[in-house]
């Protein structure tokens, strides 16, 4: 099963610190890698129209951000960079290859 998963966070995707998956805004599945592959190539066009920043990482990480989207952490006591990613799960795993 593939699988195109959504996150923001205040990190970038490929790090999966430990709960990750509570930072996951959505997920889509697909049958086919194909399928997968056009949608996430579509919402890598549509996040790179609304982002001024990008990096990519494997095959599987992309990440999308603009430098003024902070949040300010209690914790930190500091404002952090807030990332948008796309990870593209196979079968549970980061798909870091075609």
């Amino acid at each position: 099963m593939h699988e195109i998963v959504y996150m923001r966070a205040d990190y970038e995707p490929w790090w999966m610190f430990d709960g990750w998956e509570e930072k996951v805004v959505s997920r889509r599945k697909f049958e086919s890698a194909e399928k997968a592959r056009e949608y996430l190539e579509q919402a890598q066009a549509d996040y790179s129209l609304r982002f001024a920043k990008r990096e990519k990482r494997d095959f599987a990480f992309s990440v999308f951000w603009n430098e003024e989207e902070m949040e300010y952490c209690e914790k930190c006591e500091e404002d952090l960079q807030i990332f948008h990613g796309l990870i593209w799960l196979y079968n549970g795993k980061p798909k870091i290859s075609f």
